[in-house]
């Protein structure tokens, strides 16, 4: 007959466990420690790094992207504030913030035409020629970062992906997967047409008209019924240019 573990063998089993569970919170302290103080050694060298670099990440829309993917890797957030040790030593706050009240004045002069959906290209492209007088030149990551910061003012200002183009929502408007397909399949040549919808995407007549008429009455479409042809064409502004219908010029 096999013997039960006395009260003695239970003892030493628990002061065993014990031990291995202290010395066990004592390494995970260690490497704890270990890693605070890489952080603290990484973030002043990152600070360093901005004052000797300060003016190409100012300047260079490149290097300003690769500064916030470093900064990301530390847990720093230079847009987190616009006063501070980061905003005082590189603008970066001002910066964004004049980027983002710049890009809603775009997409409020934009949004007759294109019913609050623009491409982010075309975004950035009006947004240069606005600051053609400004020192610094502004990158597509430039305009995401911005736009993020723009979140504070509600649902209108969002960031969705159409294919492989990337397209600013500023109107809280909800696109369903029948519109994106729809807008994907537009980006070719900037129109489609109901026939054209039902052959590419295999759907019927009905599901085809519905789509498009909703986009129509959300103001992203605009219809061309003067083709030869006669069939109707939807213009989608958000997949193709519309900046010569647009004012960009700086007031």
């Amino acid at each position: 007959m096999r013997r039960r573990p006395g009260i003695g063998g239970l003892q030493n089993a628990a002061a065993a466990r014990d031990q291995y569970r202290v010395l066990g919170e004592n390494v995970a302290k260690l490497r704890t420690d270990l890693m605070k103080e890489q952080l603290t050694t990484f973030r002043s060298q990152l600070e360093e790094f901005a004052r000797k670099h300060k003016n190409d990440i100012r300047k260079n829309p490149a290097f300003r992207s690769q500064f916030h993917e470093m900064c990301a890797k530390v847990g720093v957030d230079p847009l987190a504030s616009n006063k501070g040790f980061w905003s005082e030593l590189l603008g970066i706050g001002d910066f964004y913030y004049e980027l983002g009240v710049q890009i809603v004045d775009i997409c409020l002069a934009t949004r007759p035409h294109n019913g609050g959906l623009i491409n982010l290209e075309e975004l950035c492209k009006l947004l240069c020629q606005r600051r053609k007088v400004s020192r610094e030149a502004v990158s597509e990551d430039d305009c995401l970062r911005a736009i993020s910061k723009l979140k504070v003012l509600g649902n209108g200002f969002e960031v969705i992906s159409v294919g492989k183009r990337k397209l600013i929502r500023s109107v809280p408007t909800e696109l369903h997967k029948d519109h994106n397909e729809i807008l994907e399949l537009a980006q070719a040549q900037g129109f489609v047409t109901a026939e054209e919808v039902e052959r590419r995407l295999s759907w019927s007549t009905g599901r085809a008209i519905d789509a498009l008429e909703t986009l129509l009455d959300e103001g992203l479409a605009m219809i061309d019924d003067g083709h030869p042809d006669g069939k109707r064409r939807y213009w989608f502004p958000c997949v193709s240019s519309i900046s010569s219908f647009v004012g960009v010029d700086a007031p």
